[in-house]
């Protein structure tokens, strides 16, 4: 029950006072979950982050969800999951409530413009975390700086290209040359 109740008040203090979505969530996912709790490694949060984005649902309640099962099972992934979830659910149920207007008070409008800075800060500082702890490998990066640059053509010119697509155009070469390496002849083998 301690460890069912840490991973609920961890990851509610990671949905309450992050701003801008899952993206921004994750540097916040990583401080608690691999530095200050270590109950997953920097690798296994790097892997829950690529396979959080190419399933659906949120990334951020993704993470979680796998934090919590890796934790304490099943139990575990249902405490870590409302734990994200609950803090926004409540705030965007309190604003509905008791405010019509709530983004026209010019003093909460202005307060938005800088989460809205303090939000892309937390997803560039998520993004330079995993850039350094990606494997120095030639085919790594140059798949990374490929689609961030195809991400800023298809931006720039408003192409109908989806990041999907993107994604799965990633992950298919990757395979490709992963098949192509393990097939290619093994140097100093015998030859049958």
């Amino acid at each position: 029950m301690k460890l069912l109740a840490d991973l609920f008040l961890t990851f509610t203090n990671i949905g309450l006072f992050t701003f801008g979505g899952g993206y921004a969530m994750l540097s916040m996912i990583e401080h608690h979950c691999v530095e200050q709790k270590k109950w997953i490694t920097h690798d296994e949060m790097m892997n829950i982050t690529v396979i959080a984005e190419s399933t659906p649902g949120p990334i951020a309640i993704n993470c979680a969800t796998f934090t919590g099962y890796r934790q304490a099972g099943l139990l575990g992934a249902l405490a870590a999951t409302l734990g994200i979830v609950f803090p926004s659910f409540a705030i965007i149920y309190i604003i509905s409530q008791f405010l019509d207007h709530f983004l026209e008070i010019p003093l909460i409008a202005h307060a938005f413009q800088g989460i809205k800075i303090g939000a892309g800060l937390l997803i560039l500082d998520a993004a330079a975390v995993m850039i350094q702890k990606m494997p120095k490998k030639l085919l790594p990066r140059a798949i990374m700086v490929f689609s961030a640059a195809a991400m800023l053509m298809i931006s720039a010119f408003s192409w109908n290209f989806s990041s999907i697509s993107l994604m799965m155009t990633a992950a298919a070469v990757s395979l490709c040359v992963f098949l192509f390496k393990d097939s290619a002849p093994k140097k100093g083998g015998a030859a049958s």
